[in-house]
């Protein structure tokens, strides 16, 4: 490598060392340096949150009485998303509990295929596979 190559990569090396210790040793944070503020406070987010669903409730219920429908409150719709939830959760567990047993069944349908192929290897006769055993159980 020629002089000129070994001063300019040391000169790189010497700025991004630099640019790394100023970033490393300076006081504040970058968001400081960005003057970043959050636009709303926590507050205001909540209250706006608030007179959201205040102002959906109050649209449903408008079309509601358009339809003839009864009105619904806060606490109305808080309950229907209450047994939704709970709905959800009963689904979800009657699903686990249905692969679970579909998990359980397939072990048992292999274990009952190891068996039989054993029995054919004693037999003299070439073993089966899975379909040609579900093909022999009755309802099958």
């Amino acid at each position: 490598m020629d002089g000129f190559a070994i001063a300019s990569l040391g000169c790189l090396c010497v700025v991004f060392v630099a640019v790394m210790a100023l970033g490393y040793f300076y006081p504040g944070t970058g968001a400081e340096v960005l003057d970043w503020r959050p636009t709303r406070s926590i507050e205001l987010e909540a209250e706006l949150e608030l007179d959201d669903i205040d102002q959906m409730l109050a649209a449903q219920n408008e079309r509601r009485r358009r339809r003839g429908a009864p009105e619904r409150t806060l606490a109305d719709v808080e309950l229907q998303v209450a047994q939704d939830l709970a709905e959800r959760q009963r689904l979800r567990a009657a699903l686990l509990a249905s692969r679970e047993s579909a998990a359980e069944a397939q072990r048992d349908l292999e274990s009952l295929l190891e068996a039989a192929n054993e029995r054919r290897a004693r037999r003299g006769e070439a073993p089966m596979t899975v379909e040609q055993y579900r093909a022999t159980l009755p309802g099958a």
